[in-house]
């Protein structure tokens, strides 16, 4: 199966929430890309699609955000949601949405990137637990589903603080 991976259009944007809500079985998802996207913090080349014979079957979006420290904020990107429709899950798409978006946030200044996410999968594109760099999130969630990758190496060290999320993140 060729896999491309490019940047979102606007004519995929319908495509692209039909992914999401078919991955997730629920609109939340959506619903936050719709709204990210209207954000003046939205960066385009950090929204890509996963298509193959013309068809878009994958999603990833990467956002900024910041680690709240006791006196300084620190960015960072945000993984999520990261989408592939049912029938194309376990075939290696997902990592070619996150390694293609990775690249992209590499080159354009980003350092580091977080994730709120299952403990079996992101660890494999080298995710560990945010925790190591006493990085928290504002709500409750387990230790193992927070995690945190180094786009440059001790990127994180010294900067502990708090996930300061868009509201739409957060809006039930």
């Amino acid at each position: 199966m060729n896999i491309i991976i490019r940047q979102e259009l606007k004519e995929d944007h319908a495509r692209i929430k039909e992914i999401n809500d078919q991955a997730f079985k629920q609109e939340d998802e959506s619903r936050l890309v719709n709204k990210l996207r209207k954000k003046n913090q939205f960066i385009p080349e950090l929204s890509l699609v996963a298509e193959t014979g013309g068809t878009v079957v994958g999603h990833i979006l990467f956002y900024p955000v910041k680690i709240n420290s006791a006196n300084q904020k620190h960015i960072t990107l945000s993984l999520g949601p990261m989408s592939v429709l049912p029938d194309y899950q376990k075939k290696g798409i997902g990592g070619k949405l996150f390694n293609e978006g990775l690249k992209r946030a590499k080159d354009l200044g980003f350092r580091s990137v977080i994730v709120v996410g299952h403990p079996k999968y992101y660890p494999k594109f080298g995710f560990i637990k945010a925790s190591k760099w006493s990085i928290k999130v504002p709500f409750k969630v387990p230790d193992e589903v927070f995690m945190a990758l180094e786009i440059v190496k001790n990127e994180l060290h010294d900067k502990p603080g708090i996930i300061e999320y868009p509201a739409e993140f957060v809006e039930s």
